[in-house]
């Protein structure tokens, strides 16, 4: 099938784009150490979130805030990022599970 009408792409330079774009290439930045120290980053990050979410609280239940917007902007800054980082550790121990049942 022709694509060159739709894209200005023949089928061939979009076949040679996908064959570079693999999913299997491992690339250096890529490595399991990247990817944990990455994900102890998300970790730190929702925590700081949350620490945040809890001082708006606190100084809005003081008196010091006069806006109730920010303390409930922050809340939902750190629900975001805790459902985002529950969310991908359900996924790495769906990972881990699945390698665990392989049989070898």
């Amino acid at each position: 099938m022709d694509i060159s009408a739709l894209t200005g792409l023949s089928a061939a330079d979009y076949l040679d784009t996908v064959a570079g774009n693999t999913l299997l290439a491992e690339s250096p930045e890529e490595t399991f150490d990247s990817v944990l120290a990455s994900a102890m980053n998300m970790l730190n990050e929702t925590n700081d979130l949350q620490n945040d979410s809890d001082a708006a609280k606190m100084e809005f239940v003081l008196g010091k805030a006069d806006n109730p917007h920010d303390m409930q902007i922050a809340g939902a800054k750190a629900l975001e990022a805790l459902q985002y980082t529950t969310a991908i550790r359900d996924k790495m121990l769906d990972a881990y599970k699945e390698i665990m049942n392989m049989q070898i």
